[in-house]
């Protein structure tokens, strides 16, 4: 019997979107941007300190292999030849550090993640070092000192890690933020691999000057870390290397953007004033301000949005970042066996329709914007002995509308001009609830793509318009319409700024939690560095019993 015949669709591309909670591979269509085939795989996260976040960086590449492979073996099972995959975009958590020996291809300790907070001391040496009227940091870098930024997460490893010291003496050692990992892993690893980044990676590090766009020699000095160990920095869209194995071995690497600059480019954020907001393992805003840098008054951070193209002009953006939005779903599985997948929040949330007075302010890594408070830590308040699991899903999905409504307000007050909708992207915007808990919550509504997965699709458009691939147009003539699912206000606007108001209350309670802060010692007697998780549960047996915990009545 003959062989079926493969399908015929043009030009593909494939993107890799490397997340904190988990890995994909995804293959569009050049020319409609519709979403052929992908595969996803959960990512392990290790806590072995309080405050301590790792990730094992063998598991992440061997994520991404497993994803490229298992898509692959779908195409070929919906008849489409992979061999009309033309290019390869990386997304990829911002951040998160690796160090590796390039004659080895090891790493030399695990990813140190963007919300580990052991550097919390070191942030505070450093910032006894900067005059008062002269933050040079935040000012060539758009960002404020803080445990969330590579140069920090580096520091830490070089003065604390003997195999890194000495990979650096010896000039074996390479940094890098998960892109770069990757991208010198694909295209060869010890055998000749690049080591690259792309400006809007770069500029998450804090030794990236994102005026001149190139590493600066004044911070590199002042965080102490070697120029050597960085690697080259490149636009957002161009050809980096050739896959070296597996099925799509020389198929060339082609765009690169952390994944929130990534979903800005997905939504086509492509004018000065537009903006988008992602719901991940964190909740990141970003507006774009077109060729000029804008420096926030608000607590927001400036940041590189996307180059696209080696002779192409650099766009920034304006950032509202929070640490804490999927992962808080997260912790409800996996610390408090409250719900037993991801997906059954929105069920708990829906049965009370309430968080009947109950406030979640999930600060498990301090408050990022607009506060930038590292003292502040997890807590639940407004706990009566009616309050059930049901209550605390509820509140936990209001805790992610509620941060949301902090950084777009911030945003709203730095642009000048008010957003009049919100355009949404991520997992969790599958969860109808808290789309319309967002609305709610903004009065404005929300802006929603039937195909959400924005971020990969932005890394796919950059590396499909790369010079020497030009397989996708970024012309807004040649851009795909895209359908939209649109959630409006159904609260009267006193009712929504009173539920705000209150939140507001619950996260003032939540800050200087912190007073011995001591991670990097790992001292877990410390009172209070306890986790959330100890005064949650110890309140809640003592209000309302075990039996409302499980949700029996």
């Amino acid at each position: 019997m003959a062989a079926a015949k493969k399908a015929v669709l043009g030009p593909l591309v494939g993107a890799v979107d490397q997340g904190t909670s988990s890995t994909r591979f995804l293959v569009f269509n050049s020319k409609t941007a519709e979403l052929l085939s992908h595969h996803q795989v959960e990512i392990k996260q290790e806590f072995p300190r309080e405050g301590w976040v790792e990730q094992d960086p063998k598991e992440i590449l061997q994520s991404v292999y497993e994803c490229i492979e298992k898509t692959c073996e779908k195409l070929g099972q919906l008849n489409i030849d992979i061999s009309n995959i033309k290019a390869i975009g990386v997304s990829n958590q911002r951040e998160t550090t690796v160090v590796w020996d390039k004659l080895t291809g090891e790493p030399l300790y695990n990813a140190v993640v963007w919300l580990d907070l052991r550097t919390q001391s070191t942030v505070e040496n450093l910032s006894k070092r900067i005059p008062g009227n002269n933050n040079f940091v935040k000012s060539k870098t758009g960002l404020p000192l803080s445990t969330y930024f590579s140069a920090v997460k580096l520091r830490w490893l070089l003065d604390n890690v003997r195999t890194v010291q000495k990979a650096v003496e010896e000039n074996r050692a390479l940094f890098g933020t998960i892109d770069s990992w990757l991208i010198w892993s694909l295209t060869g690893g010890i055998n000749g691999g690049v080591h690259c980044t792309d400006v809007t990676n770069a500029s998450r590090t804090m030794l990236f000057n994102i005026h001149s766009l190139e590493w600066d020699k004044e911070l590199c000095e002042f965080f102490g870390i070697p120029k050597e160990i960085l690697p080259n920095v490149r636009s957002s869209s161009e050809i980096y290397g050739l896959m070296k194995a597996g099925a799509l071995e020389g198929v060339p690497i082609s765009g690169c953007l952390g994944d929130q600059s990534a979903a800005l480019v997905g939504q086509m954020c492509f004018q000065d004033g537009q903006a988008k907001n992602t719901y991940g393992t964190g909740c990141f805003l970003l507006c774009n301000t077109g060729r000029k840098c804008v420096f926030s008054e608000h607590g927001l951070l400036t940041t590189v949005a996307y180059k696209l193209g080696r002779d192409k002009p650099v766009y920034y953006a304006l950032e509202g970042s929070v640490a804490i939005a999927g992962a808080v779903i997260r912790w409800l599985r996996d610390n408090l066996g409250i719900i037993k997948s991801s997906e059954e929040i929105e069920k708990l949330a829906k049965e009370v329709g309430t968080s009947y007075g109950c406030y979640f302010v999930p600060a498990f890594s301090g408050l990022y914007a607009p506060y930038w408070e590292p003292s502040a830590r997890g807590i639940i308040c407004g706990l009566t002995q009616f309050t059930n699991k049901c209550h605390i899903a509820f509140a936990a999905l209001e805790a992610v509308c509620f941060q949301t409504r902090e950084i777009l307000d911030a945003m709203n007050r730095d642009c000048g001009i008010p957003l009049s909708h919100l355009q949404v992207d991520g997992g969790m915007t599958s969860n109808k609830i808290l789309m319309q808990l967002q609305a709610d919550i903004l009065y404005i509504p929300v802006v929603k793509p039937s195909m959400p997965e924005t971020t990969a699709l932005g890394a796919a458009m950059a590396a499909g318009a790369a010079e020497g691939v030009g397989v996708w147009s970024l012309e807004p003539e040649d851009l795909s319409a895209v359908t939209m699912e649109r959630f409006e206000p159904q609260i009267n606007a006193e009712e929504s700024e009173i539920r705000y108001s209150t939140w507001k209350k619950a996260v003032m309670k939540s800050i200087g939690w912190v007073t011995t802060q001591s991670p990097e010692s790992g001292d877990p007697s410390i009172f209070c560095s306890l986790p959330l998780g100890f005064f949650i549960v110890s309140s809640m047996v003592m209000l309302i019993g075990a039996r409302y915990i499980s949700g029996i009545p």
